[in-house]
């Protein structure tokens, strides 16, 4: 289990559910969220939502959703005086996470965990669950997936960052290298979904039997006829993992 996991997450298994508010506006956010408050533990505000929005879409979600964690993922990379500039600003915000590039090396990642003061937990991407091993070739990597990710989980933890962003395929890795670390899991489908466009993909179930801490699902649940059913599914099946 994570330390100090956000206020009201963690301790049920609806709580271990960072459900993605990937939509192109306040309103369809607000709107989704109040769907899901009380079937989830956070909502996740990404690229999309936050560069239609900015940061007025944050304080909406918290004003209106207070009990709902923020899980802020900008995967931040830039020099580290950007990046601390960027972890102060979502501190002021109140995200409860946000998400860094772990590739951006040791300094980096210490740079956003010394911003972040305790305030906001700093999770450190490994490999994009949409990426496979040709993906990483082509981007120039040498390493497999695994090892890739191993290696970055150990800077994360050298770092203090609070935790890892990676596949739950890599998990017996990460916990390996820096078992310390909470793990969020994306590229999370039920066992009948479809991949879409990522890659390493698992059902929640698995994933928590390989030690995922917390689980982020987009599609499944955002695209479900009945969101927070869909959600309640997948918290059940969490439950059923859970040891």
């Amino acid at each position: 289990m994570p330390a100090d996991p956000p206020a009201g997450t963690f301790d049920r298994p609806h709580g271990r559910i960072i459900a993605a508010l990937d939509v192109p506006s306040a309103e369809q956010a607000l709107a989704l969220a109040g769907r899901l408050a009380g079937h989830v533990g956070l909502v996740k505000v990404g690229l999309e939502l936050f560069v239609a929005e900015g940061p007025s879409v944050v304080a909406a979600l918290r004003r209106r959703h207070p009990d709902l964690g923020i899980f802020l993922d900008l995967k931040l990379h830039d020099i580290p005086n950007t990046m601390g500039a960027a972890v102060r600003a979502a501190r002021r915000l109140g995200a409860a996470f946000l998400t860094v590039h772990a590739a951006a090396g040791v300094a980096h990642l210490r740079a956003c965990v010394e911003a972040a003061d305790g305030a906001v937990g700093i999770l450190a991407v490994t490999v994009l669950t949409s990426q496979d091993a040709r993906a990483l070739a082509e981007a120039g990597a040498t390493r497999t997936v695994e090892e890739l990710v191993a290696m970055r989980a150990e800077c994360a933890a050298r770092a203090g960052c609070a935790g890892i962003v990676c596949s739950g395929r890599e998990l017996a890795a990460v916990r390996r290298a820096a078992p310390g670390l909470a793990t969020v899991v994306p590229g999370i489908r039920p066992a009948g979904a479809g991949a879409d466009d990522q890659v390493r993909v698992m059902t929640p179930g698995r994933a928590v039997r390989a030690g995922a801490d917390y689980l982020v699902v987009g599609r499944p649940i955002r695209t479900a006829p009945d969101p927070a059913a869909a959600a309640d599914a997948i918290a059940a099946e969490i439950a059923a993992a859970a040891p």
